[in-house]
């Protein structure tokens, strides 16, 4: 009996330890899931990466005796550099911190802006951080999309000019329609050689299949409360009023456009550039529409000279059903892409 007794209560200290551990397992599990879901920012020091390249290249190119005699050389300032911070330590001094830091952002645009989201909170942690040395460049590749996305972007990127931290935009590959409305922030545009930029210009289209629905016997009732709440339709059909509408609607955003465009960059002669057409880099240069022709590779190296770069990213974990719905619209958007590189036109 006193067996059993035993048994059983050691049964229970080995039930009690199990579930114990279950529940700090499940505890942290859910607050991990709960953190991935919110996003996390991931800052990558590119100076330090830089530098291990150009080391294990350097290393490279050494024989075998030079190896041994630059590992001991950087073994003793590894070990000069440690005792000095424990020396710091030990003073209560803090580490220096005199080095201005450029903050590297990325922007790789679809036709919703669905990055913009990300950019705010990169721009907002950069910002709680920010000293007034640093500055800020932002690699963006846009062929543009609709007009509240891209104009809530480029008023992220306002939110760094607000503060006077210099910002550069480095465009590689196309900052057109609403690309070009986030770039033209910026205290200075860098356009690589063959670069597309420009498109200032508002289009839209709607297909109507009104007449075949007649054909059909079928009607379509539509009813609205307001002259133009509606003013051209997918089924209904539409009139020369809402056509006119519709046109003069097109015209305001464009106007609004260009108005932007002239108070980021007053120099622009934004009546020769606003007609809806794109430029390669040196000659958006020509027209005043960027400031340099460069790669954003030059750019960085260029401010890696006495300075601490960084490359912000805010990562934002996906559900599932979310990753298939996000790789279809990525797949629709490199689609688009492709038909307006060919001609068509991005809608802003």
């Amino acid at each position: 009996m006193n067996l059993l007794f035993e048994y059983g209560l050691f049964l229970a200290k080995i039930v009690t330890v199990v579930l114990a551990i279950v529940v700090i397992v499940v505890t942290l599990v859910n607050v991990a899931q709960r953190k991935r879901q919110r996003g996390e920012l991931r800052v990558t020091n590119l100076s330090e990466h830089y530098k291990e390249m150009k080391d294990e290249l350097t290393l490279s190119l050494l024989d075998a005796h030079q190896q041994k005699l630059w590992h001991k050389a950087q073994k003793k300032q590894h070990k000069q550099e440690a005792k000095a911070a424990k020396a710091r330590a030990k003073r209560g001094e803090p580490e220096p911190t005199d080095k201005p830091r450029v903050w590297v952002l990325d922007f790789n645009g679809s036709m919703d802006a669905h990055q913009t989201g990300a950019l705010r909170e990169e721009v907002t942690a950069v910002l709680a951080v920010a000293r007034p040395q640093d500055q800020v460049v932002l690699r963006l590749e846009s062929p543009g999309g609709v007009v509240h996305g891209y104009g809530l972007a480029a008023s992220q990127l306002q939110r760094l000019r607000d503060k006077n931290i210099p910002l550069t935009v480095t465009v590689d590959k196309v900052a057109a329609s609403g690309g070009y409305m986030m770039a033209c922030v910026a205290d200075k545009i860098v356009s690589a050689p063959f670069a597309i930029i420009g498109s200032i210009g508002v289009v839209a289209q709607i297909p109507n299949f009104n007449r075949f629905l007649k054909s059909k016997d079928i009607d379509i009732e539509l009813h609205t409360a307001g002259q133009y709440k509606r003013t051209l339709t997918l089924l209904g059909e539409n009139t020369e009023e809402g056509r006119q509408k519709f046109r003069e609607d097109l015209n305001e955003t464009h106007a609004l456009f260009k108005d932007f465009v002239q108070r980021m960059r007053p120099g622009l002669d934004v009546d020769q550039v606003a007609t809806g057409e794109h430029w390669y880099g040196q000659q958006a240069l020509e027209k005043g529409l960027v400031d340099e022709v460069n790669t954003s590779d030059e750019v960085i190296l260029g401010l890696m000279e006495g300075r601490e770069v960084l490359n912000v990213r805010f990562m934002q974990r996906k559900k599932l059903m979310d990753r298939f719905t996000g790789s279809a619209a990525e797949s629709a958007d490199r689609l688009l892409l492709r038909w307006w590189q060919r001609g068509q036109k991005p809608l802003l």
